[in-house]
């Protein structure tokens, strides 16, 4: 293959482009707003995604791109972002599109036995075999069958806080925490924001924070909250297992996103049980490089990088780790 690889990873509120050469050297590193097409749509999202894919390459010639992207869940929606971008004239050799999932995995291990749960805004893993087998999930919350994330633990938690006032429920220190964190008067008060649009739902998933510290100080609700929460992941975990046949191998499992990478004792330590009764050979990764090097090793990989440049690729990046340039 002649020209550079470029590999992009794209979430919800911010983008990385890298561009490199076949021996592992990092040419450029960019860094531009959210391009999932969930939350941008897709014209704004492939708009994105083309201004950093032209800037990292600074008009040299492109032979492979390989892009990660929140919000590529199904099928369908990769079809459709693939079939707006083939037109491109840096689409035209080497392409694979995906889910930004695959970069966190392969920013953990280059184990062609693997799974990588992802725990933030949201949540949702993926798993891959030697032989090629994979599951993915569709990741749609409630509708697929999901919970977790800032977008279960907050909603969640105010639901709680709002049965502790009525006397619906049991009491809980979150009540109070939830109105300082939001800057409220009362629960009442925010809930009737709320209902008339005067604040977006999605305020709540930074409560998230919240449910960690009271779990942490002894609230019974908010260590619940914890648990069922490092119950979900596990249960991600073992669905791949079960369906890839892993059980009885070592792989790792890397764990993604500001919520399990977050450094929650009691989340932590109740995910590593329950992955350990699943599999006990399984190693628990979490990455300290962003998506973006996964990202690149992948596009390296896909493009057919020797093992050495992709050594070398992950020197580069712990050398350049705090060098990401944003655009300006």
């Amino acid at each position: 293959m002649t020209g550079l690889v470029v590999a992009v990873d794209g979430g919800g509120t911010k983008t990385d482009a890298v561009a490199l050469t076949m021996d592992g050297q990092i040419v450029a590193r960019r860094r531009g707003p959210g391009s999932s097409p969930h939350f941008e749509g897709l014209a704004r999202s492939l708009a994105i995604v083309d201004a950093l894919v032209r800037e990292v390459s600074g008009g040299a010639p492109i032979g492979h791109v390989d892009l990660y992207l929140s919000g590529l869940d199904l099928p369908v929606e990769i079809d459709r972002y693939r079939a707006a971008v083939e037109s491109l004239p840096w689409a035209q050799q080497g392409l694979v599109i995906d889910n930004d999932l695959f970069a966190l995995l392969r920013s953990g291990t280059n184990e062609p036995d693997a799974v990588a749960v992802v725990c933030g805004s949201g949540v949702n893993a993926v798993g891959v075999r030697a032989d090629g087998a994979a599951v993915r999930f569709p990741s749609l919350g409630p509708l697929s069958g999901d919970w977790g994330g800032g977008s279960g633990l907050g909603p969640e938690a105010l639901w709680f806080a709002a049965r502790d006032v009525d006397g619906r429920g049991e009491p809980t220190t979150l009540t109070a925490a939830i109105c300082a964190a939001l800057g409220v008067g009362s629960v009442a008060e925010l809930i009737e924001q709320l209902h008339f649009g005067e604040r977006d739902d999605a305020d709540l998933y930074a409560l998230a924070p919240v449910v960690f510290a009271e779990a942490a100080a002894g609230d019974a609700v908010a260590r619940a909250l914890v648990q069922r929460q490092a119950d979900e992941v596990v249960a991600f975990v073992r669905a791949i297992v079960a369906r890839l046949d892993l059980a009885a191998l070592s792989f790792p499992i890397v764990l993604g996103g500001s919520i399990l990478q977050g450094g929650h004792p009691m989340l932590d330590d109740r995910v590593a049980a329950g992955i350990a009764a699943i599999a006990p050979h399984a190693r628990i990764v979490r990455p300290d490089a962003a998506p973006i090097l996964g990202a690149a090793i992948a596009a390296g990989l896909h493009a057919g990088a020797p093992p050495d440049a992709i050594a070398r690729l992950r020197r580069e990046f712990a050398r350049q780790r705090v060098a990401v340039m944003p655009r300006g």
